[in-house]
């Protein structure tokens, strides 16, 4: 199926900012019925104000085990290897941060759980890319309710009948029609959960994969939205980096001296409009 997408460009979405009012604004005079916009989990999290310090955070024995023991060792030298991640990811995970790693990894035990816990990112949707100094976003409670009410509120402005998805860069790997992701709330038809397991069987295994739909407004079919997400995952880019180490090697910084003034000079998009006959 043949799509025309439109990658939308707008400022870094801080915490309080109107998200609803900011997609609005940005696809008002591009939107036409039918249409599609998906919308990055990450940016409505943060600007829903779902962001922790962990620099306030004590990590606990268990915690720093997996930051020193784990993500060293197990990640570094066998994992990693199973899993075909590229060789400077490598050298990364052995050396993974011993203090700010404990503090990251205790927040994923608290807020996603241990099988979560032992990934080397995104744990539970857990994210800290593109975000300033020690914080990082939490996954969204609900993002059902958020679908809802960004297409309520763009038919409310400007009367087109539009279908929305709020998209994650996790990954949902596909064996023939068996769709799975390490992610613990995807749409329905994507089995959800196993932590570490799921990501490594995936990448292990090379199976297909595609950017994670967390929320559709309309029923489109998995296959459908899945091809969908990747195609906004290409084009919405990846802000100032993919990783924590992307965004901090980009501003020739420490891994927790990124601030909001270098963000704010990256282009960020998003939000991304996608049009198909079909899906009308």
């Amino acid at each position: 199926m043949k799509y025309m997408a439109i990658p939308i460009k707008t400022k870094y979405w801080k915490p309080g900012d109107d998200y609803i009012d900011i997609i609005k604004n940005s696809i008002i005079d591009k939107i036409e019925d039918g249409d599609m916009i998906t919308v990055s989990e990450k940016a409505i999290s943060v600007a829903k104000g779902r962001l922790i310090d962990e620099r306030d955070i004590k990590p606990s024995l268990l915690a720093r085990f997996i930051s020193l023991i784990w993500m060293r060792y197990v990640w570094g030298y066998i994992l990693a290897k199973i899993c075909h991640l590229k060789l400077k990811n490598v050298y990364r995970l052995r050396r993974y941060p011993r203090n700010e790693g404990a503090a990251h990894k205790q927040v994923a035990l608290k807020y996603a759980g241990f099988l979560q816990a032992l990934r080397h990112g995104s744990e539970g949707g857990i994210d800290v890319s593109n975000l300033p100094f020690s914080y990082a976003c939490l996954p969204l409670d609900d993002p059902y309710e958020e679908v809802r009410r960004i297409r309520a509120e763009i038919q409310s402005a400007t009367g087109k009948k539009v279908c929305v998805m709020v998209v994650d860069t996790d990954m949902t790997y596909s064996w023939h029609n068996l769709h799975f992701t390490p992610l613990p709330r995807p749409i329905r038809g994507i089995v959800s959960g196993g932590g570490f397991i799921a990501y490594v069987i995936g990448r292990g295994l090379r199976l297909k994969y595609r950017a994670t739909p967390l929320a559709v407004s309309s029923d489109i079919g998995v296959d459908r939205a899945l091809d969908i997400s990747q195609l906004s995952h290409k084009l919405r880019k990846s802000g100032a980096g993919r990783t924590a180490w992307d965004v901090a090697e980009r501003f020739d910084v420490g891994l927790t001296e990124v601030t909001l003034e270098m963000l704010d000079r990256v282009e960020h998009y998003p939000i991304v409009l996608i049009r198909s006959s079909k899906i009308r």
